[in-house]
């Protein structure tokens, strides 16, 4: 990590250890909220994405703003991962306001890591105000070489910024000890296949590494004997400890894989981006039928509500905005990338509470046979 990025994150933390203590939803945070402003208890779900996640970031930093969102669980993968723990550790530490705080430092961070990579958009992609790393000779270099060598050859001693930035920033101390806001991070199991969902108890660096772990970057983490890679492959991000472990019944998912592209693929790069996007949105959209299945029986009265909770499902995209990006994208950490995408986010989440917040409690926003099926 460079000293500059080091020192955003230290700032990050003194100035939550001066931020007092969280306060009860009502209370903490000020935002838009009114003293008679309701409040609504939510959970919330993070897609992972590599750089993409910085417009979760936006989408995260305005609901904490706004006031009126208190998180009862969070769940994320691979880069969600990395936001839902720093979203629990700064609400934990110092409250809405401190959570902004850590995830500012995240992407600052994040970006300061990335100054020194050779994944850089050339001038030309940013004269032509293209956020693809496509025309990038250090991408393209990337590209090749990840195909033929893996990271034991690449990278033998296993370096991850990512894991020196974090372990300043976190004292997972703290989460493994704190009951909300419920954390829940999704690893895929090399050996068996299976999906591994870490809670709060368990949360570590190991576990927030092995959640983000991208098999063709880093070697597997091992927890307890057990190697993982990224947690998208099986459930990016897994809905179902929010519907079992959590009390809301409101779940608001922020994608940021694009489900819909306008064209059909036809070069080499573009069919492998868009065969990524379909492995990785996969295990959303089973979910998501399950759970429209579900609501439909109890609708027509085949299913007991009092022994079958009712979800209410709300979404927060960029649908179009992404599907324009290719995967190359994902490796883009320029500042001024992740500011856009962090923007953006913002607007949707501003857009989507203007629109929806009535709903919270009482239906889902989202049409979950139109979005998803």
């Amino acid at each position: 990590m460079s000293q500059r990025a080091r020192a955003t994150v230290s700032g990050a933390r003194r100035s939550i250890r001066r931020t007092a203590p969280a306060r009860p939803a009502t209370e903490a945070g000020s935002g838009n909220q009114t003293p008679s402003s309701p409040v609504r208890r939510i959970n919330i779900a993070l897609q992972g994405g590599g750089s993409h996640g910085a417009f979760s970031w936006g989408v995260l930093d305005r609901l904490l703003e706004d006031g009126r969102i208190e998180v009862d669980g969070i769940s994320g993968t691979s880069a969600g991962a990395v936001n839902a723990t720093v979203l629990a550790y700064g609400i934990v530490s110092g409250g809405r306001e401190g959570a902004r705080q850590m995830l500012e430092a995240l992407w600052r961070g994040v970006a300061e890591c990335a100054r020194m990579s050779p994944l850089q958009p050339t001038w030309f992609d940013r004269m032509l105000g293209l956020d693809r790393l496509n025309l990038s000779p250090g991408w393209l270099l990337f590209d090749h070489i990840t195909r033929f060598f893996s990271p034991y050859q690449l990278n033998p001693s296993n370096l991850n910024p990512l894991r020196d930035m974090l372990v300043k920033m976190i004292d997972f101390d703290i989460l493994r000890n704190c009951r909300s806001p419920r954390l829940f991070l999704c690893a895929t199991n090399v050996l068996s296949g299976r999906m591994r969902v870490f809670t709060n108890h368990e949360i570590s660096i190991q576990a927030v590494l092995a959640s983000s772990c991208l098999p063709s970057l880093f070697q597997a983490v091992e927890i307890e004997g057990e190697y993982y890679w990224d947690g998208g492959y099986m459930g990016n991000p897994p809905i179902y400890p929010l519907i079992y472990e959590t009390d809301s019944r409101d779940v608001l998912i922020i994608r940021i894989n694009p489900i819909r592209i306008p064209d059909v693929p036809t070069t080499a790069r573009e069919i492998i981006d868009r065969v990524n996007t379909l492995s990785f949105n996969s295990s959303l959209m089973r979910e998501m039928r399950a759970i429209e299945f579900v609501s439909r029986l109890i609708d027509e009265g085949a299913l007991d509500p009092a022994q079958y909770r009712r979800m209410f499902i709300h979404n927060i995209d960029a649908e179009t905005e992404m599907a324009r990006l290719g995967v190359s994208s994902k490796f883009n950490a320029d500042w001024h990338f992740l500011r856009e995408l962090y923007t953006l986010g913002r607007e949707r989440a501003d857009s989507w509470l203007e629109a929806n917040f009535s709903a919270l409690g009482t239906r889902s926003s989202t049409d979950i046979i139109e979005t998803f099926l």
